[in-house]
Formats: C-alpha cells, sequence, structure tokens
C-alpha cells in the first residue's frame, strides 16, 4: 500500500481543502569520488551508473542539461523514458519492444524495487541506477546535479563549465532556495491547491519571486556571477515549460513568461546556448502534463500551441556582461540516439 493517495490514484495530484505538500523523501544515497567507511555513499566509476531521466520532467530534465554541460555522456549513460506515466510507474515505452536496452526492463518501478522490495513512494524520474545490479541508488535530484559537478570532476569533458564554484556557492544555494520554494515548487502549489486560498497564496509567491528575478536579471546576464551556474539550469527548466503548461494548466496566469521582457529574454539566452534547448522536446512536455493529470484535464486534451520557434528570436542578451561557459567551452553536438524528436528549428 503506497504511504500517500497521490502514490496509488492514477491522475490525483490535489486533495481538496488542503494545499499542495511535495513528498521529498528521497533515496539520498550519494555517488562520491572517496566514500567513508559507514557512509551512505557508493563510489564514482565511469559506465556503471546509468541516469533515467524523462525530457518530459522538468527535475529530470535538470539532470540532461548538467550531464550535457559537464561533457558527462560517457561516465554516465542516458535512459529516456516516455512523457506518460500512470500511478504504477513511469516506463520505457519509447524504447523497442518497450525495453530500456541496457536494464532491460520496462518499468522503472522495477529498479526501485531491487533497491527495496517493499518501496511504497513515488517512482520518480531522475532516478540514477546502478547497471550492475539494476537497483536505484539515488533519486535525489538536488544533490545528484551537484554531485555531477563536484564529485565527477575526473570525467569532465576538456572545457567543461564550473557550475558550481566553490567561492559563489553560498549565494547560489540561497537564490536556489528561493527559486526552488516560489517558482519551482511553487508552480505545482498552484495547480494541485485544494482550496482557494492556498492557490491564492501561492500565486502571490511565485510572481513576487518572479518579479525578484525580473529585477535581479536586469543588468546581469546570469543569477550569480558572470557566467551560467547550477541556479540558473534550475530556473530555465520551470521557465521554458511557463507558457505551454503553468500559465494555463496550472493557472499561473497573472502574466505570460512572453510578457515579463527580462525573464523572457533571458530564458531565450539559455535556450539558445548549446545544452540547454537542445534538451527540450516541447511536445513530451505537454503530453505529460495535460495527460497525466487528469484531475485537472479530465478529456486529456493536448494543446496545440504556443509556438515553440519564438524561443529562437533575439534576445540581445549578449550586450550584458557576462559569457555563457566563463573561461570553458561550450558542449559539442548532442550525441546519436540523445536528440530530441522534436526539436524546434525555423522554418
Amino acid at each position: 500500500m503506497a504511504e500517500r493517495p497521490e502514490h496509488s490514484k492514477g491522475g490525483v495530484y490535489s486533495r481538496k481543502g488542503e494545499e499542495f505538500d511535495r513528498d521529498t523523501r528521497y533515496i539520498a544515497t550519494r555517488v562520491k569520488r572517496t566514500v567513508d567507511d559507514g557512509e551512505d555513499a557508493v563510489p564514482v566509476e565511469p559506465g556503471r551508473y546509468r541516469l533515467i531521466a524523462a525530457r518530459a520532467c522538468p527535475w529530470a530534465n535538470r539532470t540532461i542539461i548538467v550531464r550535457r554541460l559537464l561533457g558527462l555522456e560517457d561516465a554516465i549513460s542516458l535512459g529516456l523514458p516516455g512523457p506518460t506515466h500512470d500511478a504504477d510507474s513511469w516506463t520505457f515505452d519509447l524504447d523497442p519492444g518497450e525495453v530500456d536496452p541496457v536494464l532491460g526492463i520496462h518499468r522503472l518501478k522495477d529498479a526501485y524495487l531491487k533497491r527495496d522490495p517493499h518501496y511504497s513512494r513515488g517512482i520518480t524520474v531522475p532516478a540514477l541506477v546502478d547497471v550492475t545490479t539494476g537497483a536505484v541508488v539515488t533519486n535525489d535530484y538536488a544533490q545528484m546535479t551537484l554531485d555531477f559537478s563536484t564529485e565527477w570532476t575526473e570525467h569532465h569533458r576538456p572545457g567543461a563549465p564550473d557550475l558550481y564554484p566553490e567561492g559563489l556557492r553560498e549565494e547560489i544555494d540561497e537564490v536556489m532556495a528561493r527559486i526552488y520554494h516560489d517558482v519551482n515548487n511553487g508552480v505545482y502549489r498552484c495547480g494541485f491547491a485544494g482550496s482557494q486560498e492556498a492557490y491564492e497564496a501561492a500565486y502571490l509567491r511565485l510572481f513576487e519571486a518572479l518579479d525578484w528575478l525580473e529585477d535581479r536579471l536586469r543588468l546581469q546576464r546570469y543569477l550569480v556571477g558572470d557566467s551560467i551556474t547550477e541556479a540558473d539550469v534550475r530556473l530555465f527548466t520551470t521557465l521554458v515549460r511557463f507558457d505551454a503548461v503553468y500559465h494555463g494548466h496550472f493557472k499561473c496566469n497573472r502574466s505570460k513568461l512572453t510578457e515579463m521582457p527580462v525573464l523572457w529574454a533571458y530564458a531565450r539566452d539559455l535556450f539558445q546556448t548549446p545544452g540547454f534547448g537542445d534538451t527540450i522536446d516541447f511536445e513530451q512536455i505537454k503530453r505529460h502534463y495535460y495527460i497525466v493529470h487528469t484531475d485537472l484535464n479530465p478529456n486529456q486534451i493536448v494543446p496545440k500551441g504556443p509556438d515553440p520557434v519564438e524561443w529562437l528570436s533575439p534576445h540581445d542578451r549578449e550586450k550584458l556582461d557576462g559569457s555563457p561557459f566563463g573561461e570553458g567551452t561550450p558542449p559539442g553536438r548532442v550525441r546519436n540516439g540523445e536528440r530530441s524528436p522534436n526539436p524546434v528549428e525555423l522554418a
């Protein structure tokens, strides 16, 4: 029996009369360069772990971006579930035979049950799976990308950016904390609110935070420092879904992203930076939200718009100080087999 109702009833994500309360009890095992005795961690080992990360999910999208920016493709393989799931599991319905070619499973749930036969929480992405055992190592998405930056450095590509520079970590952490509570999770607190009061409180916090970000980014190209950091990755995956999903589906409708000029230019700047927009699939994003959330969209109708080609329009952010990769270089072309099936391209 699942521990929470949303883990057992497909399509239901809100509870009448209650605020949305995200279950943040993740499998917290770390993957580290050096593992101390008794520590809940396993060693960094290229080829041993497989990242399972659906393109549709913003939390998983972060890991795909960071893996690509750092050039960890050879060290950590990538499995891509389809955009929809039921109450039971994310599934590999995009692969031949609907089976992940490395793990040999149809349901991601099987890797969770390998770790714990009595696992009763949500089957979430991203998940890092040990290929040698078939068991999930961790689904702690926030720590996962930080470890990609700090524990996997020996396997970064030449010219990889420092997404979590030591001298800026305190400020990055402060900015990311507000982005998480009020923006990343804030849109969900709007969309899955079980009362008018809960919805309005989340709505006010969301747009106060977006106004704060609009002001912060008016005269600086990136959130912290002069190049991309983990904070930019975390904000981007919410912004890129805002008009396509959150504005209408989650009732975050004070303003569209396209009506917030600084954030819209900032988001386009990132989208057009290698490693960001080339991980995005708007069709999968829309199918996920509008089909899976049947309590919000019972007829499962997926909207046609907005036209994603707008993401390729000029942004003029290069006039501000800073460069995307600092002293580093952009990643190369997306690997074969990892390209979005629905890329955004000019006609």
